[in-house]
């Protein structure tokens, strides 16, 4: 199984934006413990790619990732520092064309049938459709009837009490947020309650297969 899959096969992933992140491995291996492997680190934290080469420099099965990427040059210093897929907030083809030379799957940020069909064409691995709490999840069901084809990834506002509703829309995962890795708890250094809060989160994807 490529790494990516984890994704498919979990139906969920943690987006980590945050100013202080005290233990970046320390957070992965909370999340992966929690049930949710696929970890993505925003370039709206400080010093992100120094967050993303810790969290990848012991195996601690995480997936890990970069997010909010806008440039280029953030798609290029976050694979150096080690990220093993890219997002982007909306259509980028320049950023898409850094992750394509790179051989390193590429999530894109879109919202409306247009900006899917052009994120598609970009070839990318995934669509992130953000802000999915504000469309609700009838949107994804009105989008995959001409893109069944589609990997569409619900972000924004998604919590463990609606993770099931987008899923069961036919979203292939879903984004946790704050309401996994609070930004309070994740500058304490709250380990138990993140990896709570993780479990929740997993537990209510999980029953979607139960």
């Amino acid at each position: 199984m490529a790494a990516i899959d984890i994704i498919g096969d979990d139906r969920a992933m943690a987006l980590i934006r945050a100013s202080v992140i005290p233990d970046a491995a320390a957070l992965a291996d909370t999340l992966v413990a929690g049930g949710i492997r696929a970890i993505e680190f925003t370039f709206t934290t400080p010093d992100v790619e120094r967050h993303i080469e810790r969290a990848t420099a012991r195996d601690t099965g995480a997936l890990v990732g970069a997010g909010s990427v806008l440039t280029p040059a953030q798609a290029r210093s976050a694979l150096d520092a080690g990220a093993q897929f890219i997002a982007t907030p909306g259509l980028s083809p320049a950023v898409a064309e850094i992750a394509s030379q790179a051989s390193v799957p590429m999530m894109m940020g879109a919202f409306t049938p247009s900006e899917i069909m052009q994120a598609l064409a970009q070839g990318v691995w995934a669509v992130k459709v953000f802000p999915a709490q504000t469309a609700g999840p009838e949107h994804f069901q009105h989008l995959l009837g001409p893109m069944p084809m589609a990997r569409l990834i619900a972000s924004g506002g998604i919590v463990a009490e609606n993770a099931r509703s987008f899923l069961d829309a036919g979203s292939y995962a879903v984004t946790a947020g704050s309401s996994v890795v609070p930004a309070e708890s994740l500058a304490a250094s709250n380990w138990p309650d993140i990896r709570r809060r993780a479990e929740a989160f997993a537990h209510a994807v999980r029953h979607l297969r139960e």
